[in-house]
């Protein structure tokens, strides 16, 4: 009987993260789906019938390891998605500690601290790791320094970890969404002040499209960077 793969999915919850989470779980897929709370963890069980979940604040990472620590992490892993993130508009002489930090340890640190723990089930069914980074983490302007910042990190995060793990069978791949159809999108308008038409960008499912690509193709070739941009 052939073993269905397991995917453990950040950001399943909306845009990117859900259309992807949909796409493996009717394919009949194993899903363990992060929520910060026992109450998302609820609501996405709910979604995803026969899915596990996985708590855990991805706003406090120092957190993580004690919060795991009272859980089962699964015992096979054949891909991590990390796909959450947040993000906070501002110039460099307007934004706060506190607003570098949140988007930093969101977008950056909580992914690495993620990956370290599951490191040694990827290593063991020669897994892949999907970061979903940004057109911000190629390019920063105006009024994105602290997310660009966060997702220039996490392209460093991806290469060192794939140079890392390479002769280990893990294969890295990196993501650059352009502007996605989805709740942020909502509140990078909101906070630019422009009016926000979805049907502009890109429809999650596309990008989820191009990440299933990426997990199913064939043991002899990898995907390291994908940048996906609005073809409208």
């Amino acid at each position: 009987m052939a073993v269905m793969a397991t995917h453990v999915i950040t950001g399943a919850g909306s845009g990117i993260g859900a259309a992807v989470a949909r796409r493996l779980h009717t394919r009949g897929d194993d899903l363990v789906l992060h929520a910060r709370d026992a109450g998302r963890a609820k609501e996405l069980a709910a979604e995803f019938p026969g899915a596990r979940t996985l708590v855990g604040d991805l706003a406090d990472p120092d957190r993580l390891s004690w919060a795991f620590s009272h859980q089962s992490l699964p015992d096979r892993v054949d891909s991590l998605l990390h796909v959450a993130g947040v993000v906070d508009l501002g110039r460099v002489g307007d934004l706060t500690p506190k607003s570098w930090r949140h988007q930093l340890n969101v977008n950056l640190v909580a992914p690495a601290e993620l990956t370290r723990h599951l490191l040694p089930q990827l290593r063991a069914s020669r897994g892949h790791v999907i970061f979903v980074n940004s057109g911000a983490g190629l390019a920063a302007h105006a009024d994105w320094s602290a997310y660009a910042a966060s997702k220039h990190g996490l392209k460093a995060l991806a290469d060192s970890l794939r140079a890392e793990e390479h002769a280990n069978g893990v294969r890295v791949t990196s993501v650059y969404p352009g502007r996605t159809a989805s709740p942020m999108q909502a509140k990078v308008h909101q906070q630019e002040g422009k009016d926000y038409h979805p049907s502009k960008w890109i429809d999650p499912e596309s990008v989820a499209t191009a990440i299933v690509m990426s997990l199913d193709l064939p043991r002899d070739a990898e995907v390291n960077d994908l940048t996906v941009r609005p073809g409208r």
